[in-house]
């Protein structure tokens, strides 16, 4: 993003981003609260207001993704059963439709795995070579863009990604850890405005996607 501070609190319709995508997911009537992890040196989220009765708890992030997400789900453990269902959600990603989480969980209530929001893709897809030359053009068929939320039950969820780690595995996100384990996750179709905000014109996409949701419910 080249700036200097998180990207999480970057500005985004005058409030930090992460506040619109943890004020988003406490709407969902489903959702008990959230978990957020936070690097230990972090400094901003004192400056986030997020207005709900739901609990916001605060966990310390890890070197990696696979360690933070261990960590919030550790902080869940006075909380919730093994059984519960959790979602694990990307904070630069704010413009998750709570109508694609309510799909998400409704199709996976009774799933014994779980799984998470994706995308087909649709553009060509190339493979490069180290100098950026096109080695190949790999087939589209059956391949998905990962979104988040991404929901599994907590104990499952948990012994994946500590296996992970005790393998020395960096996953890049927890459908991985669940396949590692053989497990086969589902993949239910999202919304294209669910963008993950990683570059400096994502910014201005999410506040035009922001503002269309806002005039089309």
């Amino acid at each position: 993003m080249a700036t200097q501070i998180p990207k999480q609190y970057l500005p985004l319709r005058g409030r930090p981003i992460i506040e619109h995508t943890v004020t988003r997911l406490c709407g969902h009537p489903l959702v008990s609260g959230v978990v957020v992890v936070l690097a230990a040196q972090d400094t901003g989220w004192c400056g986030v207001n997020i207005d709900t009765p739901k609990p916001v708890i605060r966990a310390l992030g890890g070197a990696e993704r696979c360690h933070s997400v261990l960590n919030g789900i550790e902080a869940l453990s006075d909380l919730a059963a093994p059984a519960d269902w959790v979602l694990v959600h990307d904070a630069v990603r704010p413009c998750v439709r709570l109508a694609d989480v309510d799909r998400l969980i409704t199709m996976l209530s009774d799933h014994p795995v779980g799984g998470l929001l994706g995308l087909p893709v649709g553009d060509t897809i190339k493979r490069a070579d180290a100098h950026g030359t096109v080695a190949e053009t790999v087939s589209r068929q059956g391949l998905w863009h990962a979104l988040t939320p991404q929901m599994f039950r907590l104990q499952a969820l948990h012994q994946a990604l500590r296996k992970c780690i005790e393998q020395g595995l960096m996953i890049t996100d927890e459908a991985q850890a669940m396949e590692l384990t053989g497990s086969a996750p589902q993949l239910v179709e999202g919304s294209p405005d669910n963008i993950k905000i990683t570059r400096q014109a994502d910014l201005a996409l999410a506040e035009l996607f922001l503002a269309h949701q806002r005039a089309t419910p």
